[in-house]
């Protein structure tokens, strides 16, 4: 009895941790075709391969994980007095600071920053609706 239960228990482990991997890892597919995308369409951003598609890709989420928070944390006041929209500068800093640390993605100004961190949120919640969709069709 104690075994089966062990092995129970470690089966559904594992199926929830190959699962939620298996989630992570096609949304950073999918976060990937979106830049790879939309940089063979803004002229500001540039990119070399579908490889530094996936490492922007990668990259975005570790900064918007990590730094995001803390940009946000110290400029509060600023984002209040702006009813919200300063956060979209934070998005196109943290698109700046990704263009920076990889070579192959280069952002040519905080303009194209902004119009290519706008454009991705929008292609990303496309994506991501179109492969909820496709969950429940399955």
């Amino acid at each position: 009895m104690a075994r089966f239960f062990l092995w129970y228990t470690f089966s559904f482990l594992y199926t929830t941790i190959k699962q939620t991997l298996m989630n992570y890892i096609l949304k950073i597919l999918l976060s990937a075709i979106a830049v790879f995308v939309l940089a063979n369409i803004l002229p500001g951003i540039s990119i070399q391969s579908y490889t530094t598609a996936i490492i922007v890709a990668i990259v975005l989420g570790f900064l918007n994980t990590l730094v995001r928070p803390i940009l946000i944390l110290f400029t509060i006041p600023l984002t209040i007095v702006t009813l919200g929209l300063f956060l979209f500068i934070i998005n196109a800093i943290i698109v700046l600071i990704a263009g920076y640390f990889i070579s192959g993605f280069t952002v040519v100004s905080i303009g194209w920053a902004l119009l290519f961190s706008i454009l991705l949120s929008i292609l990303q919640s496309i994506l991501h609706k179109l492969l909820k969709e496709n969950k429940k069709e399955a």
